[in-house]
Order: structure tokens, then C-alpha cells, then sequence
């Protein structure tokens, strides 16, 4: 007896790359320049996912990156990027599908907005900043893990 696959193909494609919204700031610009302390970096991800056409699969994934240094508890600049992409995917299980929404996509975004966010602080007189590699699998975990937490502290 031949067994049929009723699988689905699975499909993964990026269809478009762009940046949904950027701003830079740099507040105490040129004085901050004078300054001779450490300057301290905070980095904030976020990612949202929304679908915008589920009839042919396409996703539109949006990476959001914040970056704050300070100087002495001086905003020494802050850059916030959206970076977004519109996926398609199909084959993939609904049990599945945040999870690639939320790992894979944000993996290929990644590259993207860390030349962003170099190119505004360079821009802006600062030394140059790369984003570290960042592990979206252990995010998710997280996120994860922080929902079920939620759920048990409600009963």
C-alpha cells in the first residue's frame, strides 16, 4: 500500500525588506563630544507580527531595535528603528507559525536594522555600534515561559 503524503509543501520566502520607521536624537550634541566618561548602551528588541494577506501566506514581521547611551545619566543619543519585512509562508502548522514569526523572521531582519542603527550613531559623530548576534530562540523561550508564569499566578 503506497502511503500519501498529505503534507503540504512548506514555503518560506522574504518578499520585501524596508524600515517602517526611524528616529534618531542627540540631545546634548556637540557638548556630550567634550565629555571623557564611559558611555553605557542600552539595546530593547521587540517584534510584532501581523498577517496581511493568510490566503497567499504573507506576514509582515517588524523588528523593533532601541538604543540609549548616556553619558553621566546624559542621553548621549537614542535611535529607534522598526525594521520590517513581508514574509511568505505556508505549510506550516498553526501550532508552528508564531514561533517561525517570531525566531526565523526576526533572524533575517536582524542584519538589516544593526546596519540601521550603525549608520545613524556613525552619522551622528558617535564611534561606531554593532549589534550583537542575538538569539530569538531563547526570547521566545522566555516569552514563553513568562506567559505560563502569567497563567499560574492567576489560579
Amino acid at each position: 500500500m503506497a502511503e500519501q503524503n498529505a503534507d503540504p509543501e512548506v514555503v518560506f520566502s522574504l518578499e520585501k525588506i524596508y524600515v517602517k520607521d526611524i528616529s534618531y536624537e542627540a540631545p546634548h550634541v556637540p557638548a556630550i563630544f567634550l565629555e571623557k566618561a564611559a558611555m553605557e548602551v542600552d539595546m530593547q528588541l521587540g517584534i510584532e507580527h501581523s498577517s496581511i494577506n493568510p490566503a497567499e501566506g504573507l506576514h509582515e514581521v517588524v523588528l523593533a531595535v532601541t538604543v540609549t547611551a548616556r553619558l553621566d545619566k546624559r542621553t548621549a543619543f537614542l535611535t529607534e528603528t522598526k525594521q520590517a519585512g513581508i514574509f511568505r509562508i505556508t505549510g506550516v502548522p498553526d501550532s508552528e507559525l508564531t514561533k517561525v514569526l517570531e525566531i526565523a523572521c526576526p533572524n533575517i531582519l536582524l542584519p538589516f536594522a544593526r546596519e540601521v542603527v550603525n549608520d545613524l550613531v556613525s552619522k551622528g559623530g558617535f564611534p561606531q555600534l554593532l549589534i550583537n548576534p542575538v538569539n530569538f530562540e531563547v526570547l521566545y523561550q522566555q516569552k514563553l515561559d513568562g506567559e505560563t508564569q502569567d497563567g499560574q499566578a492567576a489560579h
